[in-house]
């Protein structure tokens, strides 16, 4: 019994165990990572990274596991980014031209259905990529052993565990969407004043972007915190030739965080996701409305056929 009452702490993922197996007692499974070099772990045990806020994130990933983690993923991020993207604006400017015309809501409302409808479709293309790319982000693994974890996880869930996290993801997503459009197209009158819609300036957009992504970021922060707690956990027990226990609601897993870390605990990594939100989505929504409106343009110029 006093095996079990010695602390322990988590290892970084730049040691790069060896090994790893599942020690069973009461009921209870507990991971023992074998550390090539005991030096190297007997110093983070003595000194363990404590993380006080996001530049003290940034400047203690850099110095223990080097500048390039910062960008671990980034192949997967660009996979995903391109075929979402181009998804996610053309159904959405379809299916908003499809509600107005069709008078099948106002033109109020039509940003935000449009905008949810879009991303509940893009998210579902998607979620395998996007659960990849989290793999890669929150372990320091190499794409064969990425590999070997979603072949194990397909082995005892199937296909459809390619999809896990799907659920938080589209409640973070879709309302996310929703928010976004809504307030984006409401920021954007308001700035523009009399002017035309069809002639909104880059600086506009870049605004309004930025400010309606920030918002639909903070309210949909919680359901990022559980999406990615339920994807990093992939292929965790593929060492253990049982099934995978059944994966928690989403809102069981919420109520969960809220009574381990308090309604804090929700809003993990608030900062982080704010600076990544709002200028990613001020920039995204700015090329996009002059993308369009050049080409809209250049197909009005062009002479017509006889």
């Amino acid at each position: 019994s006093r095996l079990w009452s010695v602390s322990y702490t988590k290892l970084p993922s730049s040691l790069q165990p060896t090994g790893k197996c599942l020690l069973y007692c009461s009921g209870v499974l507990e991971p023992l990572y074998l550390c090539p070099n005991g030096t190297r772990c007997a110093i983070w045990f003595q000194d363990p990274i404590r993380f006080t806020g996001t530049m003290d994130a940034f400047v203690k990933i850099v110095r223990h596991e080097g500048t390039k983690t910062l960008w671990s993923g980034l192949p997967a991020t660009l996979v995903m980014t391109v075929p979402a993207t181009a998804i996610y604006f053309t159904t959405y400017d379809q299916l908003k031209t499809f509600l107005c015309g069709q008078a099948l809501t106002s033109d109020l409302y039509a940003p935000m259905v449009a905008g949810a409808l879009a991303r509940l479709g893009t998210v579902t293309v998607v979620s395998p990529l996007e659960l990849v790319r989290t793999k890669l982000q929150a372990r320091h693994v190499s794409y064969r052993e990425l590999g070997t974890c979603v072949q194990a996880a397909v082995a005892q869930g199937g296909w459809r565990s390619l999809w896990l996290g799907w659920g938080p993801t589209a409640l973070r997503d879709v309302p996310f969407s929703a928010l976004y459009w809504f307030n984006y197209e409401m920021v954007k009158s308001w700035l523009s004043g009399p002017r035309p819609k069809d002639q909104t300036s880059v600086g506009i957009s870049f605004v309004a972007g930025g400010i309606s992504g920030t918002v639909a970021a903070v309210l949909t922060l919680p359901f990022d915190v559980v999406k990615t707690q339920r994807q990093v956990a992939l292929g965790a027990v593929e060492a253990v030739r049982v099934r995978s226990p059944r994966a928690d609601s989403t809102w069981l897993l919420l109520r969960r965080i809220r009574a381990e870390s308090g309604t804090r605990g929700l809003f993990a990594g608030f900062l982080p996701r704010i600076i990544k939100a709002a200028p990613s989505c001020a920039i995204m929504i700015s090329t996009y409305e002059f993308g369009k409106s050049f080409f809209q343009k250049l197909n009005r110029e062009r002479p017509r056929s006889p």
